[in-house]
């Protein structure tokens, strides 16, 4: 029942074949940053997961403090409804969202609210209300979220993480290597300043 708790195992890389954009359609992946930015942080996420939810604001900190040197990428890792009963219709909302040019802004407003939406009996008309905040077609909205592409995507991107063994939230990749757990801004901070000095020298 906890398994959005990291368990001590070895740090995970990811694979030349498998790393960052190249992973899928570039449309299907939810980035933030500049294109060219020397360092990459990959979260698989889960909407509904206390961690995930206390590490959105700092990540969005360290994206504002490291400019064009950090780029986030974003990959959907919904545990199942019996440990987040929630969470991959959040997943869904923030698709329908990103249909309309809007993942990032929903991405946000989930995490910000999600002591809110966790505890709701009817978190549908909640997200609805967060899409109408965002100024999102709501008819549209609804379609997308009961869409097959909602549904690929956040497919794909559960694939992907089972393939590099990743199996609890959040888990945070900094240029294609694993941050151990637990999991703090600290140490965030610390392998991207890491990660720059070890760039090669222009």
């Amino acid at each position: 029942m906890m398994l959005y708790r990291a368990k001590r195992s070895p740090a995970l890389t990811i694979p030349k074949n498998l790393t960052g954009l190249e992973t899928a359609d570039t449309k299907s992946i939810h980035v933030r940053g500049a294109p060219n930015a020397q360092v990459t942080l990959e979260e698989f996420g889960d909407f509904q997961c206390p961690p995930c939810g206390k590490l959105a604001a700092p990540t969005k900190q360290l994206e504002e403090a490291y400019g064009s040197q950090l780029r986030v990428i974003f990959r959907q890792f919904p545990l199942p409804v019996n440990v987040h009963a929630h969470a991959e219709e959040a997943a869904l909302a923030s698709e329908a969202a990103g249909s309309q040019g809007y993942f990032w802004e929903m991405h946000d407003l989930l995490y910000r609210e999600q002591e809110v939406w966790s505890k709701a009996a009817d978190v549908r008309t909640l997200f609805c209300g967060y899409a109408g905040m965002l100024g999102l077609n709501l008819d549209r909205f609804e379609k997308d979220m009961d869409g097959a592409e909602a549904k690929q995507r956040i497919e794909s991107d559960q694939k992907l993480g089972a393939a590099l063994g990743v199996h609890s939230t959040p888990t945070i990749f900094i240029n294609d290597r694993q941050i151990p757990s637990p999991i703090v801004i600290a140490s965030l901070r610390t392998a991207i300043d890491a990660a720059l000095q070890a760039q090669p020298s222009p």
